[in-house]
Order: structure tokens, then C-alpha cells, then sequence
């Protein structure tokens, strides 16, 4: 029963996608991206909830947006909108009571409405200024009565324009962190890879011309798993990693510890710069699954300045 369900709500999700007035949802976004009042969402029960959701979302992305609620809107809070205001009307049917006079009320406060509906032909989309239309096969639950696809396609259109006007204003990852102060979120969008990196001493290096037999003890005790290859001025030649150590025994034998960084294999890795979030670090070192890499040098203007480990950055992010 409970595949026959998933294998529904994907096709109506499915006839959502197919059946949306693309061109029409962008109209929409363009002009929401060039408003710059307030955007009031609206609805009753569960489109009430969903309203309140996608404000919640667009004010924690860069847009100015609120939700307000259609029955206090009827009496007092529809003095919250001003003329030039965006009100988004969120309906399944478009026959609800609430919505319908809360539409005459938004129009003579000289804001313009927008019907976000199922049903094109109701009376919201018709006395609205603008419609967008939801396509709703029907809903999940066996009466088609019960609001399942329908809210949560009004969560996805909702999604859909958040992310759009985030790209549209080019809205920073740290204009998102400054909106997220605390938490996992605020972590992620503020600490940095300088704020976590080994640096000085602690940096596991060796030069090119070093025997690796002078670099055991180096390689032992700074517990990063590899060694940073560095030259005179500062500049990554290369890594030598636990993996190239065990490679190296294999294949030279004893012979191997006699060799110079330079004269065994040096693989030249991934690096990342210290200006940047430690969470783009951790994304990075994960990128490739079949190489997965937990160290990463730190490199500034060509020079290594640190080594950042995976599990420093798991721990705090």
C-alpha cells in the first residue's frame, strides 16, 4: 500500500510540473524581484500554513515579506499594507469566504493581488488583479478532499520562488549567514577555513630535497596523515600521504626510505584558500566520493599558510 501511495503522489507531483505556466511563473518572479515594498502571503487552514512558511523562507533569503492571516487582515491587520504592496493569496479552491473579501480589501488599500490557486475559474482568480494557477490532478487522500498534493505543491511553488529571487538579487552566502546568527545554519555561514586550519608549527612539511627517512618522525607526530611538500619560497610542491608512504615500501623496499621527497611519487592536491567557509572546504574534500581527501593545504597568494583536517570541520559544522 504504501509504494502504491509514494507511486500516486509522484504522478500528481509529476502533473504539477508538466501542466505550470513556466513563462507565467516567471513573469511573476520578475516582477516580485523588481517590487520593493512588502510581500504580504496569505491563507486559510492548511494554504494558511503553507503562507506562513514561504514568508518565513523569502524574509530568511533577502526578501521583505510577511504573512498575514485573512481573518485578522478583516479586522485591523489589512493596515499593515500600503498602496504598491504584493499580497499573495494562496487557495486551493478559490471559494473561500476569508479570501474573497480579504481580496476587496487588499484592492482598496491600492495593493495589487495576486490569486495563487488550483482552480483557475474560481472567484479568487477572477477578482484578483493576477493569477497564477497551481495544476492540481487531485489530491492523495482517497476522498479528494483532504489537502496533501495541494499543499504540497503550494510548498514547492513557494521554494521555487524564494531560490529565484535569491538568484535574482544576487543574494550573498554572507548576507544569508548574517540573517542566521545561530545554530548549525550560522556555523556553516561563518566559520571560516582560517578559523580552523593548523598553522606554524603545526603544519606537517618538508622540503623537496629531504630524505624521507629525516621525515617519519615529522609525518608521526603532526597526526595529519600526510606531509606538505614546500619549497624555498614558500610554494606547494606537492602531498605525501600515508598512502604514498605504504606505496613506496612496496614497491622500492627499504631503498624507499633513501629517497627524497622529490625522487617518490607526489600526487598535487586540492587546495582552498583561507577566506573561505569551512563548510566549502568540507563540500570540497567530499566532491570526488571515489577519491575522498581529509586533509586540504591552505594556500594564500601562492604561499602555504595551513592544513585543514575533515575532522576538525566535522566537529564544528
Amino acid at each position: 500500500m504504501l509504494v502504491e501511495l509514494i507511486k500516486q503522489q509522484q504522478k500528481y507531483v509529476n502533473t504539477f510540473f508538466q501542466d505550470l505556466d513556466v513563462p507565467k511563473m516567471e513573469e511573476l518572479v520578475h516582477k516580485l524581484a523588481a517590487h520593493s515594498g512588502t510581500l504580504f502571503f496569505s491563507g486559510i487552514g492548511k494554504s494558511g500554513i503553507v503562507a506562513q512558511k514561504i514568508a518565513s523562507t523569502l524574509v530568511s533569503t533577502g526578501t521583505k515579506a510577511l504573512y498575514m492571516s485573512p481573518v485578522d487582515a478583516l479586522h485591523g491587520d489589512i493596515g499593515m499594507v500600503s498602496p504598491g504592496d504584493h499580497v499573495l493569496l494562496l487557495s486551493k479552491s478559490g471559494e473561500s469566504e476569508e479570501m474573497l473579501r480579504l481580496v476587496d480589501s487588499v484592492r482598496m488599500r491600492g495593493a495589487f493581488s495576486i490569486a495563487v490557486v488550483c482552480n483557475a475559474s474560481s472567484r479568487l482568480a477572477q477578482q484578483a488583479d493576477s493569477l497564477l494557477h497551481l495544476p492540481l490532478e487531485r489530491e492523495l487522500c482517497p476522498f479528494d478532499l483532504a489537502p496533501t498534493t495541494s499543499a504540497a505543491i503550494q510548498i514547492i511553488f513557494g521554494d521555487i520562488l524564494a531560490v529565484a529571487l535569491m538568484r535574482k538579487k544576487a543574494f550573498s552566502l554572507s548576507q544569508y549567514a548574517e540573517n542566521h546568527p545561530s545554530g548549525l545554519i550560522g556555523k556553516r555561514a561563518k566559520i571560516t577555513v582560517a578559523d580552523l586550519m593548523l598553522k606554524g608549527a603545526q603544519i606537517p612539511m618538508a622540503s623537496p630535497q629531504e630524505k624521507l627517512i629525516d621525515l617519519l618522525v615529522e609525518l608521526s607526530d603532526k597526526r595529519c596523515g600526510c606531509l606538505l611538500i614546500v619549497n624555498k619560497e614558500g610554494q606547494l610542491s606537492g602531498i605525501f600521504t600515508d598512502g604514498d608512504l605504504r606505496r613506496a615500501l612496496q614497491k622500492q623496499g627499504p631503498l624507499a626510505l633513501q629517497m627524497t621527497m622529490e625522487e617518490l611519487s607526489m600526487s598535487i592536491p586540492r587546495v582552498i584558500g583561507p577566506e573561505k567557509l569551512a563548510y566549502e572546504a568540507l563540500q570540497e574534500m567530499e566532491r570526488d566520493p571515489a577519491r575522498p581527501i581529509t586533509v586540504m593545504p591552505v594556500v594564500d597568494k601562492d604561499k602555504v599558510i595551513g592544513i585543514i583536517k575533515l575532522h576538525d570541520i566535522l566537529q564544528e559544522v
